[in-house]
C-alpha cells in the first residue's frame, strides 16, 4: 500500500465521523410545530430590580397576557432568610393566584435559581461549609416540596437551573449533589416530573438528561460575548435543537423541553444598568417575532419565554408595549 494511500485512509477514518456529526447536527430541518404551548419565566427578586410591582407584574401575566404556564423561581435566600426559618407567604401567593386561574406552576428549587447572581445564597447560608450549605439546601427543598406537591397549581419541578454550566456567582458545581436533589425530590413527590436543565448552546444536555426526568433546554441567539468583547449571534439552525433532542430520547428516553427562550435583551452589562439603545441591539420587535418563528421551526413543543417582566417594564416605564402586545398574540 502506498503512502498516499495510507493517507487518504487516515484522513476518511479520523474526518468521516466529523463530518458525520455535522450533517446529524446541521443539515436538514426539523418538523415545524405551529401551536407551541407557550410558557412565561417569571421571577419576583427580577421584578422588583426592573422597579416594578412584582404583584402586579405577576397578575398582568396571567390576566392580560393570558400566560397559563408560568416558570416560577423559588428564590432560596427569600424563603429561608434566617435558617430553619421558613417564609412562604410570597411563593403561596404566587400559587394561589395561578390556581384561581387555571394557569399551572413549574417550580424551580434549589440554591441556583434563575437571574442573578444565579446561586441566591442566604446570608446565613454564606459562611457554611460546603457540607453543611448541602444539608441545608436538602432541607429547603424537603420543605419545599412537601408544602406545594399537593397543589393543583404545581405541573412539576425544575431542580436547579443549569446546573453544569458556570455562569453566575456560585460557590460550587457538584453533579453528585444534583443526583442527591433529584432522588430527594422524586422520593418525596413521585406525582410530577423533575427537570434538569442544561445549556442549549455549550452543551448536549447528556448529563442533564442522566438525572432528570426530563431535559430542559436553554435558547439564545444574539448576546454579548466578553470572549469576543462584541456581540455574537450563535450560528446554530433551528433543527440543532430537535437533534439533540432525538438524541437523548434514544439514549436515555427522556423528553426534552425549552425552558428559557431568549426575549429580552442580553448585553456587556445588567439588563437593569444597560442603556435602551443597548437593549436594542440584541431584543426587539424584529427579533422577537424572528425568535418565535426560530423557537417553531426547532421542533420542540413546549418552549418558556425569558423576559415577561422586561416586556412589561418597557410598557409601563419607556411607553412600549410592542412586544407585550405581540407576545399576547401566543396565548
Amino acid at each position: 500500500m502506498t503512502k498516499k494511500k495510507v493517507l487518504l485512509i487516515i484522513f476518511a477514518i479520523v474526518f468521516t465521523p466529523l463530518v458525520l456529526v455535522f450533517l446529524y447536527f446541521f443539515a436538514g430541518s426539523a418538523p415545524r410545530v405551529e401551536n407551541v404551548a407557550w410558557g412565561v419565566n417569571f421571577s419576583q427578586k427580577h421584578a422588583l430590580y426592573l422597579g416594578l410591582d412584582w404583584k402586579q407584574t405577576y397578575i398582568v401575566i396571567l390576566d392580560d397576557l393570558g400566560a397559563k404556564r408560568v416558570k416560577v423561581a423559588a428564590h432560596w435566600d427569600l424563603l429561608e432568610m434566617e435558617r430553619d426559618q421558613y417564609s412562604f407567604d410570597d411563593l403561596d401567593w404566587q400559587m394561589e393566584e395561578a390556581g384561581k386561574r387555571g394557569a399551572k406552576v413549574l417550580m424551580v428549587i434549589g440554591m441556583k435559581t434563575p437571574r442573578w447572581p444565579e446561586c441566591h445564597i442566604p446570608n446565613f447560608a454564606l459562611s457554611l461549609s460546603k457540607e453543611e450549605a448541602q444539608q441545608e439546601i436538602l432541607e429547603m427543598l424537603e420543605a419545599v416540596v412537601e408544602r406545594y406537591k399537593g397543589n393543583p397549581a404545581l405541573l412539576g419541578w425544575q431542580v436547579e437551573n443549569e446546573p453544569f454550566f458556570p455562569f453566575g456567582e456560585c460557590p460550587w458545581a457538584d453533579g453528585d449533589f444534583l443526583a442527591k436533589e433529584v432522588e430527594l425530590v422524586k422520593s418525596l413527590d413521585a406525582s410530577h416530573d423533575a427537570l434538569v436543565t442544561s445549556s442549549g448552546e455549550g452543551s448536549l444536555g447528556i448529563r442533564a438528561a442522566k438525572i432528570g426526568d426530563k431535559v430542559g433546554t436553554t435558547l439564545y441567539r444574539k448576546v454579548w460575548s466578553s470572549q469576543l468583547g462584541t456581540y455574537f449571534t450563535w450560528p446554530y439552525r433551528p433543527v440543532f435543537y430537535w437533534r439533540k433532542a432525538l438524541l437523548l430520547k434514544a439514549l436515555f428516553g427522556k423528553e426534552t423541553i425549552g425552558v428559557e427562550l431568549q426575549a429580552e435583551p442580553w448585553g456587556q452589562v445588567l439588563l437593569y444598568d444597560l442603556p435602551l439603545e443597548e437593549q436594542e441591539k440584541t431584543m426587539n420587535l424584529e427579533r422577537f417575532r424572528g425568535i418565535i418563528e426560530y423557537a417553531k421551526n426547532t421542533g420542540l413543543k413546549e418552549q418558556y419565554l425569558w423576559g415577561t417582566e422586561w416586556w412589561y417594564w418597557l410598557k409601563e416605564k419607556q411607553n412600549n408595549s410592542s412586544i407585550w402586545n405581540e407576545a399576547k398574540t401566543l396565548f
